[in-house]
């Protein structure tokens, strides 16, 4: 027998706060909803994560999971467009920049999609937005809401086109739900950019978003670039956005189930009426 053992893998236990530069172990944050203890900054978190803080435990059950991207462009900047697909299936586990499942929230009845901002800045390429809408199309079939929690820097630039078409996909799908009176509930996390913010993300009958998430078509630095002219304070985060009235309500992370449940069941009742 070999003296010579292979070393395991040690994975990271701790995490320092960008905000704060606090380090706190994984399972601190875990259980405090992977929010700072000290400055209460969000952090942003994984499709996985967000899915078990989110559903009702056990209920949560992945659909159309081996959907990928091709490379129809066979695109390549400092590295093929291929490569950083597979870069970004490694570091997720998952193969596009949403997972879609059957689940129920506070014990109502939905199918969710949740979008992994690790999976290539939660960008959307036609994949994405062919997840989006098959989460639509399901929603549909079993006669049940549709939540999507979103968290994106925008169209996917190695796609061109076929990126920028999902945003009228998405778009339009969601018009056959409203016409079926199922009730849609958007989500919005830090950050919610781009195309994503341009499309279905702001379409939901009813939007939430979490505390002080950045959320706009365009970034504050190339608005400023564009008109010549500083931002006001706060600008494109959600508090300035509630109050502008572009969303709803903002909810503390811990309590987005109850509120999606609340809006599901209402939606539900009326639906029934």
């Amino acid at each position: 027998m070999s003296i010579f053992r292979k070393k395991k893998k040690v994975e990271n236990k701790w995490i320092k706060c960008k905000s704060c530069n606090e380090t706190f172990y994984v399972e601190e944050l875990e259980q405090n909803y992977w929010i700072c203890p000290k400055c209460s900054n969000y952090f942003r978190i994984s499709a996985r994560n967000r899915i078990k803080i989110t559903a009702d435990e056990g209920t949560f059950k992945e659909f159309d999971k081996k959907i990928t991207t091709k490379d129809p462009l066979e695109f390549s900047d400092l590295k093929p467009y291929k490569d950083r697909l597979k870069d970004a299936e490694a570091k997720t586990g998952n193969k596009e920049a949403v997972v879609n499942g059957v689940c129920e929230i506070d014990s109502q009845p939905c199918v969710l999609s949740v979008m992994d901002f690790a999976f290539l800045g939660g960008s959307m390429g036609y994949a994405t937005g062919e997840k989006i809408i098959r989460a639509i199309e399901k929603a549909i079939k079993l006669k049940v809401g549709l939540v999507i929690i979103s968290s994106s820097g925008g169209a996917r630039m190695q796609e061109g086109i076929l990126s920028l078409m999902q945003m009228e996909r998405a778009s339009a799908a969601l018009s056959m739900l409203a016409k079926k009176g199922l009730p849609y509930i958007s989500v919005l996390t830090d950050p919610t950019t781009g195309g994503v913010a341009a499309s279905f993300s702001m379409l939901g009958d009813v939007i939430l978003a979490e505390p002080n998430a950045l959320i706009g078509f365009a970034g504050p630095r190339v608005i400023e670039q564009t008109i010549g002219k500083g931002l006001p304070e706060g600008f494109q985060r959600s508090e300035f956005l509630l109050e502008k009235g572009f969303i709803d309500v903002i909810v503390e992370r811990k309590e987005i189930p109850k509120y999606i449940g609340k809006f599901l069941r209402y939606f539900s009742e009326n639906v029934k009426k």
